[in-house]
């Protein structure tokens, strides 16, 4: 069983920046392929970025450029760090793990951004 926390949403101004973070738990964190959804009002949840236990990363295209991920296996933490914030980035910000084939989800952060 993994749990997931996250931490660090808010309301920003456009082109503002937060930096989301999730702590997980399991002592083989690294192992652990960890990603960032988020989920608008009304729309699907939608993937974000993914980091790979290799260290490798993966974004949608609507986020390239102003979001990092980024992990810290000593920590247990994944990042998500978001610059030039826009009003379509308002979502709840779900953080999730997937381990042995299981995904993990925790309970979300809200992100808005003020236009």
């Amino acid at each position: 069983q993994v749990q997931l926390a996250e931490s660090g949403g808010g309301l920003v101004q456009a082109g503002g920046s937060l930096r989301l973070s999730c702590a997980a738990s399991g002592s083989i964190f690294s192992s652990y392929s960890m990603a960032w959804y988020r989920q608008a009002p009304g729309k699907q949840r939608e993937w974000v970025a993914r980091i790979a236990s290799t260290g490798s990363t993966t974004y949608i295209d609507s986020v390239k450029g102003r979001f990092t991920i980024s992990r810290d296996n000593a920590k247990n933490m994944v990042y998500l760090h978001m610059n030039s914030l826009k009003a379509e980035d308002t979502a709840a910000y779900y953080c999730n793990a997937v381990h042995n084939g299981y995904n993990y989800w925790g309970q979300g952060t809200q992100v808005t951004v003020s236009s």
